[in-house]
């Protein structure tokens, strides 16, 4: 019997690797959609924050994210290694919030403005017809990978045995040697490995551009 819950589970998650979800995308499949959404628009969120964005404002801003993401996710292009998706989403953001300060400040010049407002809506937007991507912030930015790493743990925990998921997570996430986990779970160290490394896989192909 296999520690995952199903085959058709594993398989409907195998297809949600990063590269073949842009192309699943692109193809109109309304599940890599949800996915995509699901996996990113908590990092979305995180960007906004990281700019200000007030929590209230935030849903109507990461909405305008993902309508100009499925208006031009053909024109995203990985031509090279720091050309990621999450790079490109990344801009994508920053050109929204800026939008929704130039607004703000539309609405606030008629009681005299902010210089804060003001500032966002003399930053220039980046073209992203030409699949530019915002890699040297976003190497820089662990606490967004952090983000982005615990919502990918969310979306493929269903895929596993709860055994399986405690090897995995008591082994790479607690440090804890595999004979420790062989003693608490009631596994063998060689079963508590490959738990360990079916986990691993799973997580890599679902961030496999980060």
């Amino acid at each position: 019997m296999t520690d995952d819950k199903s085959q058709s589970s594993r398989r409907s998650h195998a297809t949600s690797t990063s590269r073949s979800l842009i192309v699943r995308v692109k193809d109109n499949d309304g599940d890599a959609w949800d996915r995509l959404v699901s996996l990113y628009a908590p990092l979305i969120c995180h960007w906004c924050r990281k700019q200000g964005l007030p929590e209230h404002d935030m849903p109507d801003v990461v909405q305008e994210v993902f309508k100009s993401v499925a208006e031009n996710i053909d024109r995203f292009q990985k031509k090279s290694s720091s050309d990621t998706l999450r790079g490109w989403l990344r801009v994508i953001t920053r050109n929204k919030v800026t939008d929704h300060y130039r607004r703000q400040g539309k609405q606030a010049d008629a009681a005299g403005g902010t210089a804060a407002l003001h500032r966002f809506a003399e930053l220039p937007d980046i073209d992203i017809d030409q699949g530019a991507t915002d890699s040297v912030d976003d190497d820089a930015d662990e606490e967004g990978r952090q983000v982005l790493f615990q919502q990918a743990m969310k979306l493929i925990k269903e895929g596993f045995r709860e055994r399986t998921w405690q090897a995995f997570w008591r082994v790479v996430v607690d440090e804890c040697t595999p004979k420790d986990v062989d003693e608490e779970l009631g596994m063998s160290p060689g079963a508590v490995r490959v738990a360990k490394s079916r986990v691993l896989q799973r997580l890599r192909q679902e961030l496999d551009e980060v």
